[in-house]
């Protein structure tokens, strides 16, 4: 019958389980299953307006999701506590390790086994009569040193005269294994003090427009925990050109975009000017901050004008596209001004073209055939009661349509230039042209485009790139390098000749340990001029 384990033993017993190389697999591989959720829906902390969409598309499902912490993963219970225990069992794991190899790096190698004949790889040789048995161990042991061996030196005066050198290595591959889970701890640490310290921003960009790095000129701002609104680094961002290659040879991928570059200038608190570029996969790092392109667009600019002339709106509307062609949507919102709060939701279509069923689309990408649909709404655009309202949805149920759906009036329509009157007398609306000097038919730059970018700090990318990399040198180190033992026993016969005896013997999975010993018996023995003996003490299997 087992004693009974008293509370230290259960917690020694808890301690020694959480700490074993098991469970930090296990919770590694729980880590990664429990990250799953958070790409499959959206989170609070980097796309707030996806959760509210996702609460209003699923008014069943979204709540009991929430009670699960499923909208914010990273900071849940369930996910900290993971992170917490994979963080705890990978210290207590490798700081007895560490121990352990310190000292026996300070060791020196075993004694050499009475029975060389049992290990893997067990030659023999003969050196003739005459041979000093000590100076074939000592030259064993400069040979074995030069390969990288730690030797040690034993002779037995009790079964006659018989030397020995001992010698191993492959202590570098344990030194990877723990660089690997030490740069695995520092990864853990680093990530979490990036995330605390770090922010991430978005913001779209007309070209032409400019973005200064404060708080009040993003458009979504997710910080950190212990961010500081101090940390961010003055400088302004202009987006001067946005430019895209589509393909046009290639049939089969026709209209495919092929690259994607925006051209910006950068000025610091100096006053000093930059130009550079954003493309995709290729960030412009300034102000400590890395600057990433995420979409792109088109941008319609659109002048609203009271009956009188009077402009009351003007201002370059991001579109969000709907397909693969650029069929984009927009909302324009004019709360004063007019006669009545008006709203329009539009349709922009680059290239043109109609169905046999009378409808809209868009057959390419690029500007060859801009023409830009308006739907018109009067009444209450839900902005006075001071609750906010995402520029790119129209709430219409106070409103009044004018045009489309049921009314009997066709939707405005209008290309680049163009000027069309609102209904009811409200005023009008143009579809303003970006370059009104441009020859006839000529659209290739007369609609501006906007581009999305993603600001993002992380104080600590330096040290993740230092601790990935060292990851992934004590892993290769750990996988490749071999750790053994080697033995060469030197024996003074009765007729005058020395037996030498070599043997190995593999910590862990070594195929080249035998290679590797009958290698060394023949180096070391050549300058003897010995003879290959066949050993006939047969070998355990």
């Amino acid at each position: 019958m087992q004693p009974k384990l008293g509370l230290m033993g259960w917690l020694r017993w808890f301690w020694r389980q959480l700490t074993s190389m098991r469970t930090a697999l296990f919770l590694l591989l729980m880590l990664a299953i429990a990250a799953i959720p958070g790409s499959l829906v959206p989170q609070r902390s980097s796309d707030p307006n996806g959760v509210t969409q996702y609460f209003t598309d699923n008014p069943d499902l979204a709540p009991v999701l929430d009670k699960f912490q499923a909208f914010d993963v990273y900071s849940s219970a369930w996910f900290s506590a993971i992170y917490i225990l994979l963080f705890i069992s990978l210290i207590g794991c490798v700081i007895p390790r560490t121990k352990h190899h310190f000292l026996a790096l300070r060791a020196k190698p075993p004694a050499t086994p009475a029975r060389l004949a049992r290990l893997a790889g067990f030659t023999v040789r003969t050196a003739p009569a005459g041979t000093d048995a000590a100076a074939t161990i000592t030259s064993a042991r400069a040979l074995l040193k030069s390969s990288g061996y730690r030797t040690a030196l034993f002779d037995d005066t009790r079964a006659g005269k018989t030397f020995s050198v001992s010698a191993e290595r492959g202590y570098v591959r344990e030194t990877g294994n723990l660089v690997f889970h030490f740069a695995l701890v520092g990864i853990l640490i680093t990530v979490g003090f990036g995330g605390g310290y770090g922010f991430s921003g978005q913001r779209v960009l007309v070209e032409g427009q400019t973005f200064v790095n404060t708080l009040l000129a993003y458009d979504s701002f997710n910080p950190g925990r212990f961010f500081n609104s101090d940390s961010l680094d003055p400088y302004k961002l202009t987006l001067d050109d946005f430019s895209v290659k589509y393909e046009e040879m290639n049939l089969k991928a026709y209209g495919q975009p092929i690259d994607f570059t925006a051209s910006v200038t950068v000025t610091d608190k100096d006053a000093k000017a930059t130009p550079g570029e954003v493309k995709v996969n290729g960030p412009l790092r300034t102000g400590g901050t890395d600057i990433f392109l995420l979409g792109n667009g088109y941008a319609p600019t659109i002048t609203v004008k009271d009956p009188s002339g009077k402009a009351v709106f003007t201002d370059s509307v991001p579109f969000l596209p709907q397909d693969a062609n650029l069929t984009s949507l927009g909302v324009v919102k004019v709360p004063d001004g007019l006669a009545e709060q008006v709203g329009m939701i539009g349709f922009f279509y680059p290239t043109q073209a109609e169905s046999q069923s009378g409808t809209y689309f868009s057959t390419f990408p690029d500007l060859e055939y801009p023409m830009l649909t308006l739907r018109i709404f009067e009444g209450d655009l839900g902005l006075d009661a001071g609750v906010p309202t995402s520029v790119y949805a129209l709430d219409t149920d106070k409103m009044t349509s004018l045009t489309g759906g049921t009314t009997g009036v066709k939707s405005l329509e209008m290309m680049p230039g163009q000027t069309v009157d609102l209904p009811n007398g409200l005023g009008t609306v143009t579809f303003d042209s970006a370059s009104p000097n441009a020859a006839a038919n000529d659209f290739s730059t007369s609609v501006p485009r906007f581009a999305s970018f993603d600001v993002h700090r992380d104080p600590t990318q330096g040290w993740v790139l230092l601790f990935a990399i060292s990851a992934l040198f004590g892993l290769l180190t750990g996988l490749f390098v071999p750790r053994r033992r080697v033995w060469v026993k030197a024996l003074e016969q009765p007729d005058g000749t020395v037996r030498l005896e070599y043997a190995g013997l593999a910590r862990g999975d070594d195929p080249a340990l035998e290679a590797a010993v009958a290698a060394l018996a023949d180096k070391h023995s050549a300058p003897f001029n010995s003879i290959q003996v066949v050993d006939p003490t047969p070998k355990p299997t």
